[in-house]
C-alpha cells in the first residue's frame, strides 16, 4: 500500500462537531470499552485546557475525512496518551506515527518533560509500535480502582 501521508494527511485539533466521527473511528479501531463512555471522554478532553484530541484528516477522502486520532493530556508532571487509533483502512501508512509526534509536540509546547502511555499487556503489536518510536517499558506497576461502582 503506498504511503500517502506526505501529500494528503493533515493534523488538527478536534472540535465539538467532530465527536461523532471521532467516536466512530475509536469504535472501528477497537479502542472503546463498555466501562468507558467515549462521548464523555471526548467532551472532557475538549473542555480541559491541558488536554487535546488531535485528528489526522485525509484530504484525499471526501474532502476531510478523519482517519486517525490521539488524545493527549498533561497532569502537570507527565503527559499521557489515550485513544491512539487509525481507521483500519488507513493503517500502516505512518498516520499513527504522525499523531504521536504531533501529540509530543503539543506536550512539549505546554512544558511537559515526559510522555507516558499504557498498553494492555497482551497487545504485542501496539507495544512494538511504541517501542519503534523510542518508548521503553517503565519499571512501574499500574494499579487501579473503579470509583463509579462499575
Amino acid at each position: 500500500m503506498p504511503d500517502m501521508t506526505q501529500t494528503t494527511i493533515s493534523i488538527r485539533t478536534a472540535q465539538d462537531a467532530d465527536a461523532p466521527a471521532v467516536i466512530a473511528l475509536w469504535q472501528a479501531a477497537g479502542l472503546t470499552r463498555p466501562w468507558n463512555d467515549p462521548a464523555t471522554d471526548y467532551a472532557l478532553a475538549l473542555a480541559h485546557p491541558m488536554a487535546r484530541v488531535l485528528i489526522a484528516d485525509d484530504r484525499g477522502r471526501d474532502g476531510h475525512s478523519p482517519v486517525g486520532t490521539i488524545m493527549a493530556g498533561y497532569d502537570g508532571h507527565r503527559g499521557w496518551f489515550y485513544y491512539l487509533g487509525v481507521a483500519p483502512t488507513a493503517q500502516r501508512q505512518g498516520i499513527g506515527r504522525m499523531l504521536v509526534r504531533a501529540a509530543e509536540a503539543w506536550l512539549t509546547s505546554v512544558g511537559c518533560p515526559k510522555a507516558m502511555l499504557m498498553v494492555r499487556s497482551d497487545n504485542a503489536a501496539v507495544t512494538a509500535f511504541y517501542t519503534a518510536l523510542g518508548y521503553e517499558a517503565q519499571a512501574v506497576t499500574t494499579l487501579g480502582r473503579r470509583l463509579d461502582g462499575r
